[in-house]
């Protein structure tokens, strides 16, 4: 079967009141982060429903034995925040997946280019084998941050089947790229606007991400 990039926008009502409460040039900045939070959070959670690895067991309740599943705690979880909007995504990922490692990766974007350049790397040189990876980045516009942490992801051994995009609106350019190159991802997302303007920035979409949330 060939594999084709599958998005999904949950239909839950607390994405849709956060997502709402993010895009409201009136919310301000305290409350932008905590509905990017709140998002990170119920995205992280559709996110993980079928790709954490479990194991099964037996557990003594104080009655009797009881079969139980646990997540496997030998296989290694990542978060990746992309600096710095993905901050604030990954606050609410963590509060599901304390235990998971967080590698930060900061990348700019040229305003006139457009072209991503990265100013901070703690990726590790290697990427144990099997390891699953949850990458925040609130917005998913004309592709180039994401393209860029996807190379450097996968130059360091991470299977792209094995990742998890969490993002808050994306855009039509950046899907179109990640579906040629990286076919079989899946991502997570509150909604997808139609719209990229000559600036690079998604329409109606949520404004400078970054900015709104940590009030520069």
């Amino acid at each position: 079967m060939t594999l084709q990039l599958r998005i999904y926008v949950p239909p839950h009502p607390l994405i849709q009141h956060w997502l709402g409460v993010a895009r409201d040039a009136q919310t301000p900045g305290s409350l932008f982060k905590t509905a990017i939070a709140e998002l990170g959070r119920w995205l992280t959670y559709e996110a993980i429903r079928d790709w954490l690895p479990t194991v099964e067991t037996t557990v003594e309740t104080p009655l009797a034995p009881c079969p139980a599943t646990f997540v496997n705690p030998e296989v290694p979880i990542a978060v990746i925040p992309i600096l710095r909007a993905g901050l604030a995504l990954l606050e609410g990922a963590q509060s599901l997946l304390p235990l998971a490692s967080v590698y930060h990766l900061g990348l700019v974007r040229d305003e006139e280019t457009l072209e991503p350049s990265c100013y901070l790397n703690k990726l590790p040189p290697k990427f144990a084998p099997e390891t699953r990876v949850i990458i925040t980045e609130p917005m998913l516009a004309t592709g180039g941050t994401i393209m860029k942490t996807m190379e450097e992801l996968t130059q360091r051994g991470i299977d792209p089947a094995l990742i998890r995009i969490i993002s808050v609106v994306v855009a039509p350019p950046a899907l179109q790229k990640l579906s040629e190159k990286y076919p079989g991802l899946k991502i997570y997302a509150a909604t997808i606007d139609e719209q990229v303007n000559e600036h690079g920035y998604i329409i109606p979409g949520l404004g400078d991400a970054g900015d709104r949330a940590f009030g520069t």
